[in-house]
Parts: structure tokens; sequence; C-alpha cells
């Protein structure tokens, strides 16, 4: 007898120890390019402490690559052997082509698949898997925790601190003269996925404390509005920062639950070292 749900995700997710040791858990991994040369990131090819120090070095700025359709066709050929269905739920259409992939492979290998754009990025893409695993415990069928799914994508709140405006300019995101002024300046960059999936700066800071006090005051809002008390720090290569922040948090908001993780390396490349994301749900399950 098959197994009701695969659960699929990517690693623009971020992959907690629960997912890795999970058995119907199945982790897709995207490419990371450094010229001619291919890392997969998984962690393991390519570590965070090593992805790092070839950004600093790299003379070209490096690039990430979806998997493609065939890689997860191969993948659903395997799933399908063993279970009735699957639910993958990826990054934002906006910035990833993973969920095309996704759809194209399902296709191929004709396995039935509720791919979900996640309309997010780490924690915001994983928390919707933990939800859909939750839901399954409850006995809801694949089809309707899809649909719960997909409703719940517009309850994700975030708010990222960029940290190197250095990286930025180097991956083209950032023009000189932006990049100039910005370091001297010391302007620190607040950008957040919206409603509709899509990176935009949302407002400029003076100094990386009052960056700090910024994210704490929008989150402190849905914790008195909404109740929020889960929340997620995600960070790139700055873990002493992220306990940091984790400890201004708590100061405000004592009671609340607070997860720490690395940004994967498939965002690392983008966001940049120094990077804090602050995420968390209007709503509970």
């Amino acid at each position: 007898m098959k197994k009701p749900i695969a659960w699929v995700m990517d690693t623009t997710g971020f992959v907690t120890e629960e997912f890795k040791a999970h058995p119907d858990v199945y982790i897709v991994p995207l490419n990371i390019h450094f010229g001619t040369e291919e890392y997969i990131d998984d962690g393991v090819h390519l570590t965070n402490d090593e992805l790092y120090r070839r950004i600093k070095e790299a003379s070209e700025f490096p690039k990430t690559s979806q998997p493609s359709a065939g890689k997860f066709a191969e993948l659903y050929d395997k799933l399908k052997e063993e279970y009735e269905c699957a639910i993958a739920v990826h990054a934002s259409a906006k910035l990833s082509g993973t969920i095309a992939s996704s759809t194209a492979g399902a296709e191929m290998s004709e396995f039935k698949v509720y791919a979900i754009d996640s309309l997010a990025l780490s924690y915001g893409l994983s928390g919707l898997i933990e939800r859909g695993l939750k839901l399954q415990e409850q006995g809801l069928e694949a089809e309707e925790i899809a649909q719960r799914l997909e409703k719940e994508t517009a309850n994700f709140r975030n708010y990222i601190l960029i940290g190197n405006l250095t990286q930025l300019y180097k991956g083209g995101r950032m023009s000189g003269a932006q990049y100039y002024l910005g370091s001297l300046l010391q302007i620190k960059p607040i950008v957040q996925l919206t409603s509709e999936g899509e990176l935009q700066p949302i407002d400029k800071v003076r100094s990386h404390k009052k960056a700090i006090q910024y994210l704490i005051n929008h989150a402190k809002k849905d914790y008195e509005e909404f109740g929020i008390r889960h929340f997620q720090i995600m960070h790139g290569h700055v873990m002493k920062e992220a306990e940091s922040l984790k400890q201004e948090v708590l100061k405000e908001m004592p009671d609340a639950e607070i997860l720490i993780g690395d940004l994967s390396s498939s965002l690392a490349v983008h966001a940049g070292e120094g990077t804090l994301a602050f995420q968390w749900r209007r709503d509970a399950l």
C-alpha cells in the first residue's frame, strides 16, 4: 500500500534537522556556479564557511540555477512507486524558476504533484512544510492541505537587513554611486518579500542600531495586535549578530519563541554576508 503524501522542497528554504531526518521529506538542491565550477547546494560540497570565503575572493560574482525539470522527473519517478502524490513547496516564482521545473518534472513523470508557490524564501518556505505536516497528522487529504497552504502564504511577514553593500554592488544590484553614498553615509538598506513574492526595498536606516530597532518595532506591532509569539531570525554567517538580535527582541517580548538559522548557500550568494532576516506569520494552526 502506498503512503499518502511525499513532501518536496528546494534549498532556498531553511532545511531543518527535522526535515533531513523525516522519511517523507525530500530536498532538491539548487546549483551554485563560480565561473565554470558548479557546486550542489547541499552544505557538503560547499560549506557556508567555504562559500563566503569564495565570494570574497571571487573576481566574477557567483550565480545560482534551479534544478532541471529532468532532475525533478527523476525524483518523481521514484516517489510515484511509494506515494499516492506529492506536495512540493518552492521559492517565489518571481525570484526563481524552481517551481516551473518542478511542475514540468511532474508532467514528465505523470505523477500527481501539488506545487505551491510559497511567495517567500528561507523559513517562509519551510514553515509551510511544517504546517502541512501538522495538517496531515490531523487527517486532512492532500488537496485540502495544498489549498490551505496556498492561502497561508498571505500571512508571511519579513524584514531583511542587508549586511554587505559590497556584495550587492559586485552582484550588479547596486550602482557605483549608490554603493559610494551608502558606504559613506553608513546606510542600512531594508528589503522585504512582498505579498506577491517580489523582493523590494522598503526603507533605508542610517545606523545598525536603528536598523535593529526597526525590525523589532515591526515584530512588536504584530506581537501586540495579533498575539504572535513565534519568530525566526535567518542570518548570513553572523551568528553573534543573530543572537544579539534575539536578546534585544526578548527584552521587549519576553515570552517570544525565536528560532535562529543560517541562510542557505543559494540565498547567501545573493543576500550577502552579514544579512539578517526577521520573519514570522500572523496566523496559527
